[in-house]
């Protein structure tokens, strides 16, 4: 009896093992496209003004007036990022105080599994100026990949809306001086 079993398990396991789990992706790698994200838009006007939004409707990455959008994925629960928020501040500031800057790169956050509640007490806690948007049912972490946080994704937007990812990798920022060089060396080729 314990055969029979043994080999039904087994054959399960062989049928099954070419077959990849519903919904499983790969995170995003530079040189590609993101999934299309669809994210709410801000209810504050000035979060709308930021992104270059006209319409307060759902919107997609590719439709943030920038040439560059830095995306981070946090969770308010991750250590790395309650530790990296002040690093990410700092670029905040960095790109905002800097003229050439200000209009031509843009910084969002995604909240995987955080509801909107909890992403206002992780912006009221660690000062967050930029928008930062609920992903509560991991719906949009299922589509990047199920990627650990903190992960950053750099996206080069072209006029004509189309874009490509230029920088995806897990792990703090460190320096925001260094990151915003390397972001510009990136988008240049």
């Amino acid at each position: 009896m314990k055969s029979v079993f043994l080999s039904t398990g087994v054959w399960i396991c062989l049928f099954l093992l070419p077959y990849p789990v519903l919904g499983a992706t790969t995170p995003p790698e530079a040189g590609g496209v993101l999934p299309e994200i669809i994210l709410e838009a801000p209810s504050d006007p000035e979060l709308m003004k930021y992104l270059g939004l006209k319409a307060a409707q759902d919107f997609t990455i590719p439709q943030i007036k920038a040439e560059i959008v830095i995306i981070e994925i946090f969770s308010m629960y991750c250590p790395h990022c309650q530790k990296e928020a002040p690093t990410v501040n700092a670029l905040f500031t960095k790109i905002t105080n800097d003229a050439k800057l200000k209009d031509k790169l843009k910084l969002v956050g995604i909240g995987v599994g955080n509801s909107g509640f909890e992403i206002d007490v992780f912006r009221k806690n660690y000062k967050i100026t930029f928008p930062l948007f609920a992903d509560g049912d991991f719906k949009i972490h299922k589509m990047i990949g199920e990627v650990r946080t903190p992960y950053f994704i750099g996206v080069k937007i072209n006029p004509d809306r189309t874009h490509r990812i230029i920088y995806s990798k897990l792990g703090g920022i460190k320096d925001a001086g260094k990151f915003l060089d390397m972001l510009r060396r990136l988008s240049e080729k």
